[in-house]
């Protein structure tokens, strides 16, 4: 993958994926008053990780893979 694709799939990851964290992180610290940042870190993780693979990864590239791989569109 070129790396004006890699960005533009970074550019994209990141505005979906900061709201995410954002709501997870504040679920999860409502769940655990008094945890360490570490084992909050512990729970965070793996919904994180399933959300990007399963959800975001795919919701990103079927809907802006022509954006991503940089293709025009052709006239016809």
């Amino acid at each position: 993958m070129p790396f004006s694709a890699r960005a533009r799939m970074a550019f994209l990851m990141t505005f979906a994926v900061y709201p995410v964290v954002v709501v997870y992180a504040t679920i999860i610290g409502a769940l655990t008053p008094g945890w360490e940042f570490w084992q909050r870190s512990l729970i965070l993780v793996p919904f994180m990780a399933s959300t990007i693979v399963f959800f975001i990864v795919p919701f990103i590239t079927t809907r802006f893979g022509a954006f991503i791989a940089g293709k025009k569109k052709s006239v016809a």
